[in-house]
């Protein structure tokens, strides 16, 4: 029961901290923050993410590609592209470390005014890292597995970043329904979204990226927005005018 109960708060937490930090922050800055709780984000989004933690840098950069192309060959991830998951997010991954090492020069338009802390993150991204990481995951299935078919469950610890990340990916744009037409293949996943804390409204989120909540309908509900809404009541946050703006 602890492994379960392990597996289930790292995932959401680790989710929480991609979607409210790296996506709604990093690469769409829907709300701003002093630097004391960028930095304060920052460490979180490392803590949680653990042996999955990306820059985010790298990642805005790769997302806001993602959204000018999306859908089209220079997309840095459409499933319309590949066969199946694991090939797409290979070449995502190839991607993301050319844009971590700075192999890879984007467009000036995708790389203006994203949480930056350098030193910080050649750590949380190193070899080091990861493997501590790994080995904590390890050593809590070590004293608290109490049955070998746990151990089945230490994937999704490890590679919790990767495996969030193919199922909004490729059922995002391959599954579900349209609200907007947007020139893209984006949907709503709807049903899958429990697991993915409103990552899964693609279609609503490509036609106001600079929107907070990700839903649109009355039935569409966000699961993270209300955390993030309760954060701006605390002045931890700030939301720009576009992140409220209603749907049409």
């Amino acid at each position: 029961m602890i492994i379960v109960l392990f597996v289930i708060i790292h995932w959401y937490s680790s989710l929480f901290f991609h979607s409210f930090f790296l996506h709604r922050y990093g690469a769409h800055k829907q709300f701003t923050m002093s630097p004391f709780w960028e930095r304060f984000f920052f460490f979180c989004t490392w803590f949680f993410q653990g042996s999955s933690f990306l820059s985010p840098r790298a990642y805005a950069i790769m997302h806001r590609m993602h959204h000018h192309y999306s859908d089209t060959a220079q997309d840095p991830h459409s499933p319309h592209f590949h066969s199946d998951p694991w090939s797409m997010m290979m070449k995502t991954y190839r991607f993301y470390i050319d844009l971590f090492r700075y192999h890879f020069q984007p467009d000036p338009i995708f790389t203006k005014s994203f949480p930056e802390w350098k030193s910080f993150e050649a750590f949380a991204f190193s070899r080091f890292s990861t493997l501590m990481w790994i080995g904590v995951y390890i050593s809590i299935y070590f004293f608290f597995a109490t049955s070998p078919w746990l151990w089945l469950l230490l994937p999704i610890n490890i590679f919790n970043g990767p495996i969030q990340g193919a199922i909004v990916n490729w059922c995002g744009h391959k599954y579900g329904y349209q609200n907007y037409k947007n020139g893209d293949k984006s949907r709503n996943t709807l049903i899958a979204d429990i697991f993915l804390l409103g990552e899964l409204f693609q279609n609503n989120h490509h036609k106001y990226s600079q929107r907070s909540n990700f839903g649109a309908k009355w039935w569409e509900i966000d699961p993270a927005y209300p955390f993030i809404k309760m954060m701006s009541w605390f002045r931890i946050i700030r939301f720009t005018p576009e992140a409220l703006e209603r749907p049409a």
